[in-house]
């Protein structure tokens, strides 16, 4: 199992960045919680992630981008509310679905068309994606289980399936990012996570909850 410091170690992330290129998953800390990466663009290598992570293709993974320009590139075209919510939290907990270019050459799953995006506010993370470029990045753990926050909880969880482990510690606030769809008006939140409604209403119109 090759577990990398990724704070010493002055050539952590190069390795991370080989192993992405040679198909391989990586786990890496984030802002939010661990998470277990693939190139975005390797069906065959978000294929392996999903299978790791026990997941069908019916829950297709978030993609990761190291800036706003990456976003605009991968979006057919971003909504206000998208650009309103990207300019006040980005980079940040924030997920946001958007429709996806469909002239991308990438198959991420049952998307429907859509693309879930997200700048984290990671320094390792955004310099590990200035060099692999958007990665397929889920919370690093079992389907059903809680978030990896430690590279042990990873390890632990995902064992072998993992090309390479980047250990940055405790992981940011252990709190998955909140997911909100821009692709319908008003915009919905899918996942309540580490920014709050109230923020997020703040910035654009939201669809009423629905009651329990």
């Amino acid at each position: 199992m090759d577990i990398r410091d990724c704070i010493s170690d002055s050539g952590a992330l190069d390795a991370a960045s080989v192993a992405v290129s040679n198909g391989k998953l990586i786990v890496l800390p984030t802002d939010t919680v661990y998470g277990i990466g693939a190139d975005a663009f390797n069906p065959a290598a978000v294929s392996n992630l999903l299978a790791a992570k026990g997941r069908g293709r019916q829950m297709p993974p978030p993609v990761l981008v190291g800036t706003k320009d990456t976003a605009e590139a991968l979006a057919e075209s971003l909504p206000q509310e998208a650009r309103d919510l990207i300019e006040k939290f980005w980079p940040g907990a924030l997920t946001l679905i958007v429709n996806a270019q469909p002239s991308l050459a990438w198959d991420l799953g049952e998307t429907h068309g859509t693309v879930a995006l997200r700048m984290p506010d990671s320094e390792v993370a955004l310099n590990l994606l200035q060099r692999t470029g958007p990665l397929a990045v889920s919370s690093a753990n079992v389907h059903q289980q809680p978030a990896a926050t430690t590279i042990d909880e990873a390890t632990s969880m995902l064992g072998e399936s993992v090309g390479l482990y980047l250990d940055g510690g405790k992981a940011g606030g252990g709190v998955a990012s909140t997911i909100v769809d821009v692709t319908s008006k008003p915009a919905k939140i899918l996942r309540q996570g580490a920014i709050s409604r109230e923020d997020i209403a703040a910035v654009v119109e939201l669809e009423e909850p629905v009651e329990p």
